[in-house]
């Protein structure tokens, strides 16, 4: 019969063991787990920024730059914590003209970016039927987790529709390109 050794009789290190085993896959689980919430929150924040700008521009008949920097100051306080400078804010008012059936960009005003100069690529289906307009917020941000910043970023987006509300169109104070 074998002798059994006695390195397999002594016990007094198995908890150490086990922890050591087990540590770094519930630290990696629950830093995941953080950064993941924190994901999610940001997303919905970006969803609830852009709705913002578009439905505050959509309330007024006219707008001016001013204006819109107090709007896309407006989507900054509901971003944060997450930094307003990551956001790339754009909002434009979109209309179909009657005769030519033909979309365009009436005027546009971006934070952190360059203003949109045409219409989106796939509009959907009775957003903006002919002799209509529209306004058309969007808003891409670049998200960086925190703790675990080698992953590295991804981009977040959104983009919302709104008609205008006490107006056929809403309007630039300025006259606009």
């Amino acid at each position: 019969m074998l002798k059994r050794l006695p390195l397999f009789k002594d016990r007094s290190g198995l908890a150490a063991v086990e922890f050591a085993l087990i540590a770094p896959v519930m630290i990696i689980m629950f830093v995941g787990a953080t950064e993941l919430s924190s994901a999610i929150d940001c997303n919905a924040r970006v969803t609830r920024a852009v709705s913002t700008v578009a439905d505050l521009v959509a309330q007024e008949t006219i707008i001016s730059t001013s204006d819109a920097t107090n709007v896309f100051q407006a989507a900054g306080a509901i971003l944060n914590p997450y930094a307003v400078s990551n956001a790339k804010i754009v909002v434009s008012s979109l209309s179909n003209d009657a005769a030519t059936k033909t979309i365009k960009v009436d005027w546009s005003e971006a934070q952190n970016t360059g203003r949109r100069t045409t219409p989106p690529a796939n509009i959907p289906d009775g957003i903006l039927p002919a002799g209509s307009s529209v306004i058309y917020a969007e808003i891409t941000y670049n998200f960086t987790p925190a703790v675990t910043s080698f992953i590295g970023s991804f981009t977040l987006t959104n983009s919302f529709y709104s008609k205008p509300r006490r107006s056929t169109k809403v309007t630039h104070a300025l006259p606009y390109p």
